[in-house]
């Protein structure tokens, strides 16, 4: 019994990520049709965009939830947490003590205290995504929160990002939404932020 699950929610999550493949790459197709340049450079990370969108099914409902959940080509809230989770706790393993790659991620969902995240939500964003979770006074405190924002980015990669919410892009809106990944390889740096 016990192997036979095993098999299906191996088969499950192997199916999820086909399907995950294919939205990553009709993202690619539209991003590079429509923002490359003759001259430009683009580093540009389907997966990161995949998260955040999956954070944002987890916390919607009605109309929203279901616009997102074909989007992303997903049945339910509960593959997209199941598939995230998975991939979530494999990206997370620091590779650098032998040398090779180091991925930083960051992953948070900020939002304004008169709109308290539900605990489900709360749970899902910490345990599944592992991201961070936060209350704060957009309404009051609208120039504080990128210093807030940028310093849990700076501790949370290690120095590596030092900005991932440039000031003057708050607004009272009551919530952000933010993914900053960095990939140092042998001296290399690259970088995204698009969200």
């Amino acid at each position: 019994m016990g192997l036979t699950h095993s098999h299906s929610h191996c088969q499950k999550m192997s199916e999820s990520i086909t399907t995950q493949t294919d939205v990553s790459f009709m993202l690619a197709k539209h991003v590079f049709s429509n923002e490359i340049k003759d001259d430009t450079n683009l580093v540009f990370s389907p997966l990161s965009i995949q998260i955040v969108l999956g954070l944002i099914a987890a916390g919607s409902m009605g109309p929203t939830k279901d616009q997102l959940l074909c989007f992303l080509k997903a049945k339910s809230i509960d593959e997209l947490n199941s598939l995230y989770s998975h991939l979530v706790n494999i990206i997370f393993v620091d590779g650098s003590p032998n040398g090779g790659s180091r991925l930083s991620i960051a992953n948070g969902v900020w939002i304004d205290q008169t709109f308290p995240l539900k605990p489900s939500f709360k749970k899902v964003v910490d345990k599944v995504y592992k991201a961070t979770s936060n209350c704060v006074d957009f309404q009051n405190k609208a120039t504080e929160v990128p210093n807030q924002v940028n310093q849990w980015a700076k501790v949370k990669t290690n120095d590596l990002i030092k900005e991932i919410l440039p000031h003057g892009t708050v607004n009272m809106t009551g919530s952000t939404l933010r993914t900053r990944y960095i990939l140092k390889e042998r001296g290399m740096t690259s970088s995204m932020l698009r969200i």
